[in-house]
């Protein structure tokens, strides 16, 4: 097939032309959730643009398995291989073991993916479930000498590698600049760079979830899930790896390092990195301000989509401002662009011609790294154009295969809504009326059964001086 998509390989620091290891099938990886608190909103900006590349992709012919993994148990809140397991630190949080905290909030992001539009991916694996891949893969990098044991863990030796910052295009002495004074090295270490494979000696006695190895009890660290777990579903050669800019060093650094020693060949063609969402006062994160997360989006009235909508006003590879009063503009052209589209009539003819112009311009706007931007502009373009209402609703459907915007249903689910809403109005008006008509008639059971059946229902009716107010709850 012809290879049309371009976009920008970490690898190469360039925008390039995507070539697949397979014609027509793609072997996509993206990095997931560590399930040890809610996803917030910057989280979940990467989860939105590499949907958008899945879908992109899926658009433009490829057949695609994306694989994701779950990270149930090794992270630590450090990078450096230092501060406390966030798996751990969620347990301690909320009295629970970690197992019980990984399926809740497991489930709780996959539950904020389905409101943001974003597709399951393939494939998504728990990381507690590889253990015996994590070992595998030790004790082959043990063999080849790329690690070795030394009180009690097992470290990657960074110095046998010629290029170990490939990805990251960073000299050790630049991040060497970067470590903290409050944090302990590692004495084990034999470069400041090289990383813990397996743990069996850590600070964190209280660690739950330890297995059996050739080194003694432990667990892994959190870098050779993505390796182990990838290679297990898509084999040894993929074709892209997604993550955030903040995964690059040393998380996907570690990565290929581990993954090319252990191959004895280059295992990723591709890096998909997505930025930051950013506030006034800088990065978004869950351990300052207030935590931004798609429940709390909600309870102030808006609608997850229109999030996604505001993501993709914005390229990917460049960092996204957020504020309440950009979403509350962005809600009002979200409400009348599926208005827009809602009121268009699917009777008669699909103009054939100008359909396929509209889908190829947006087919390459998709294609030139991703310009979700543009896309949307096609589709305000097109909603202008003088052709019939159901080359519109055509086009509008297809292009939401991508933009996975609901432009074809919100509206006719709002109307739904209003009309259910206006329709529970009028009962419960009526029903306020008799129960004032009950009492006047001093027939105070009857009133009080009224208030018992609303109640039920969720309405709440409160005696004022002002008369008779009621709210849902």
């Amino acid at each position: 097939m012809e290879n049309r998509l371009r976009f920008y390989n970490t690898l190469t620091r360039k925008v390039e032309t995507f070539i697949p290891n397979e014609d027509g099938k793609v072997a996509m990886y993206t990095c997931g959730p560590t399930v040890y608190h809610y996803a917030h909103i910057g989280n979940l900006r990467s989860y939105i643009a590499e949907d958008l590349l899945e879908k992109t992709l899926r658009y433009i012919g490829y057949d695609v398995k994306r694989v994701m993994n779950i990270t149930d148990v090794g992270h630590l809140s450090s990078d450096a291989d230092t501060g406390e397991d966030k798996m751990l630190k969620g347990a301690k949080r909320e009295h629970k073991t970690v197992m019980e905290i990984a399926k809740f909030y497991t489930d709780a992001f996959f539950s904020d993916c389905a409101k943001l539009n974003i597709k399951t991916p393939d494939v998504v694996e728990p990381a507690t479930n590889c253990i015996p891949e994590f070992i595998h893969m030790v004790q082959t990098l043990l063999e080849k000498g790329y690690a070795y044991e030394q009180g009690g863990n097992i470290y990657f030796d960074t110095s046998r590698l010629e290029d170990y910052y490939v990805l990251s295009n960073q000299s050790e002495q630049e991040l060497l600049v970067g470590v903290r004074e409050d944090v302990d090295a590692d004495a084990n270490k034999r470069n400041k760079s090289d990383f813990v494979l397996w743990f069996t000696k850590s600070k964190f006695d209280a660690q739950e979830l330890k297995w059996e190895s050739p080194w003694g009890l432990g667990y892994p660290g959190w870098h050779i899930e993505c390796s182990c777990i990838s290679m297990k579903h898509l084999g040894e050669y993929m074709d892209i790896h997604c993550g955030g800019v903040d995964n690059i060093f040393p998380h996907h650094t570690n990565e290929i390092a581990q993954s090319e020693s252990y191959l004895g060949h280059k295992w990723c063609n591709y890096w998909f990195h997505i930025h930051h969402l950013v506030d006034k006062s800088g990065k978004m994160s869950k351990s300052r301000g207030e935590f931004l997360t798609v429940s709390l989006l909600e309870s102030k009235g808006y609608d997850p989509v229109v999030y996604r909508m505001f993501c993709l006003q914005s390229h990917y590879r460049k960092p996204l401002e957020f504020s309440y009063e950009v979403l509350d503009n962005m809600t009002a052209a979200y409400e009348k662009l599926v208005k827009r589209v809602g009121a268009l009539k699917r009777e008669g003819q699909v103009e054939g011609e100008k359909f396929d112009a509209y889908k190829k311009r947006f087919e390459d706007a998709l294609c030139d790294d991703l310009n979700s931007s543009m896309a949307l502009t096609v589709l305000y373009d097109m909603l202008k154009e003088d052709m019939s209402d159901a080359t519109k609703y055509a086009l509008a459907e297809d292009f939401d295969r991508v933009l996975s915007l609901n432009l074809t249903t919100a509206y006719q689910a709002r109307t739904a809504d209003a009309q259910v809403d206006e329709e529970l109005e009028r009962y419960i008006l009526s029903r306020i009326e008799e129960r004032r008509d009950a009492k006047k008639a001093k027939d105070f059971a009857r009133a009080d059964a009224i208030r018992a059946e609303l109640l039920e229902r969720g309405i709440v009716l409160e005696d004022t001086r002002e008369g008779v107010k009621w709210k849902k709850v």
